[in-house]
């Protein structure tokens, strides 16, 4: 919650603010959905200032283990913008994109990505 994190699609928004994490108490971890709050915004994107989107966190400064044992983790808190259905708004994404995504139904965002870590 009012967390900020920064957007890594080309949907025109630079930052958002968490408002809420749609499954959990504990907060938001790789490849869950959060609605977000747009706080910084670029002139002409798809999405503007104040607007409430939805969003999958791609990259989270909190480490997390994987079933091999080792343990991924990122300099910041990411997110990829999508719509009601999960689509994302954006046509790229930006910078790595952890695997972990596929087993959480976003394999749209994973073909996007121009790095999967």
């Amino acid at each position: 919650m009012r967390t900020k994190l920064k957007v890594v699609d080309n949907s025109g928004a630079k930052t958002v603010a968490c408002i809420q994490a749609l499954k959990g108490k504990k907060g938001a971890r790789l490849g869950d959905t959060i609605v977000a709050s747009v706080k910084e915004a670029q002139p002409r994107g798809k999405v503007k200032k104040g607007d409430v989107v939805y969003g999958v966190v791609v990259r989270a400064a909190m480490q997390r283990g994987r079933c091999d044992g080792s343990e991924i983790m990122f300099d910041d808190n990411a997110v990829v913008l999508v719509n009601k259905q999960g689509e994302p708004i954006g046509t790229r994404v930006f910078g790595p994109v952890p695997h972990e995504l596929r087993k959480k139904k976003h394999v749209k965002i994973l073909t996007l990505a121009e790095h999967i870590a």
